[in-house]
């Protein structure tokens, strides 16, 4: 597939998200891989935003962190959502951030990195993508899972099989470039009631 954002004066602009905010965590480390992949694929400006970094009333009441969150998420015309699996779903902090949105997430794609056991946290996708579709997202078929993570980075974040991982994110870049670009065009055109 090969990717163009002819027509378009702005490049769209990727929010990759850290969707844990456990102390332990690991979600940094395919976060930033990640970052660095969408960086090298070149065709969208890319931001991480860590959840952990914001003050996400579990209340849903507002305050200065969710305004913030919500001028970048707003600004951004994809999202990959980078997660855990937690019990056989996701975290109960990514579930709030979702949450607290819902007109920054419409008609915009989502697509999925994913880390765990031996299921790489396809459970939690498979979930979170129940949910934006309820926020009249769209989410993108492939998606990139890393099982048992804790024998698949290095200490240098990086995946072992570093070159099948490259081709999978390639893949769903091109994938994801290709629905952002319909979609803001479409959003540009007919704004979605949603």
């Amino acid at each position: 597939m090969t990717t163009t954002h002819a027509n378009t004066t702005v490049r769209p602009r990727l929010a990759i998200i850290v969707g844990s905010v456990r102390t332990d965590r690991f979600g940094p480390v395919p976060s930033a891989w990640f970052a660095d992949k969408a960086r090298e694929h070149g065709a969208m400006d890319v931001e991480v935003l860590d959840i952990a970094d914001y003050d996400l009333p579990t209340s849903l009441d507002s305050n200065d962190d969710v305004v913030a969150l919500g001028e970048k998420l707003a600004a951004a015309d994809a999202f990959v959502v980078v997660t855990p699996e937690y019990n056989h779903s996701f975290p109960a902090g990514l579930k709030t951030a979702i949450d607290h949105y819902k007109p920054e997430w419409a008609a915009k794609p989502v697509a999925f990195v994913s880390y765990g056991g031996m299921a790489g946290g396809l459970r939690a996708v498979e979930q979170l993508r129940q949910v934006f579709a309820e926020l009249h997202a769209v989410t993108i078929r492939n998606s990139i899972s890393f099982h048992n993570f804790w024998d698949t980075f290095g200490d240098d974040g990086q995946p072992g099989d570093a070159a099948s991982a490259s081709s999978a994110a390639k893949q769903l870049l091109d994938q994801l470039m290709w629905w952002t670009v319909a979609l803001k065009a479409a959003r540009e055109q007919h704004p979605y009631a949603s």
